[in-house]
C-alpha cells in the first residue's frame, strides 16, 4: 500500500487516486485541495484542468510528476458557506515552501479551485 502523498493514512488508491480516476468527486473544498496537491506530485495536469474554475484557470496545465513536494499541512479550513469555501495550507517542497489561503466554488454539483493569496501577511499560519 503506497501512502496517499496529501497526508491522509489511505493509500493513494483509495485517497486521491478515486479522484483522479474519476470514481467519485471531491466532497470538500479540503479534499479538494488535498488532491490537487496530489495531483502536482503524481503529474495529473488533466485533473488540475478540470477541477481549476474556467473563470480563472490558464489555458495549458502541464505538469511532470514531482516527488520534490515533501509533504501538505492544512492550517484553517473552515466549513463552507453558501457554496464557497477556502483552505489555508502549507505545502513543503525541496528548496521553499509555498503557503496559501485558496478559494473554491461548488459549479455544477462539484468543487473547484477558483484562486488564491499566496504568502500573504494576513494568513494566520505565519
Amino acid at each position: 500500500m503506497t501512502e496517499c502523498p496529501c497526508g491522509s493514512v489511505s493509500s493513494y488508491d483509495e485517497c486521491c487516486g478515486a479522484l483522479h480516476r474519476r470514481e467519485r468527486e471531491a466532497a470538500t473544498p479540503d479534499e479538494l485541495m488535498r488532491s490537487r496537491y496530489t495531483a502536482f506530485v503524481v503529474g495529473d495536469g488533466d485533473y488540475l484542468f478540470r477541477t481549476w474554475h474556467p473563470r480563472t484557470r490558464p489555458d495549458d496545465i502541464s505538469v511532470a510528476p514531482d516527488p520534490r513536494w515533501l509533504g501538505l499541512r492544512i492550517v484553517d479550513a473552515p466549513e463552507p458557506v453558501g457554496g464557497r469555501g477556502e483552505v489555508e495550507f502549507v505545502a513543503e517542497h525541496a528548496g521553499w515552501t509555498l503557503h496559501e489561503r485558496s478559494r473554491f466554488e461548488r459549479r455544477r454539483g462539484r468543487w473547484v479551485y477558483v484562486d488564491g493569496d499566496v504568502g500573504d501577511p494576513g494568513l494566520t499560519g505565519r
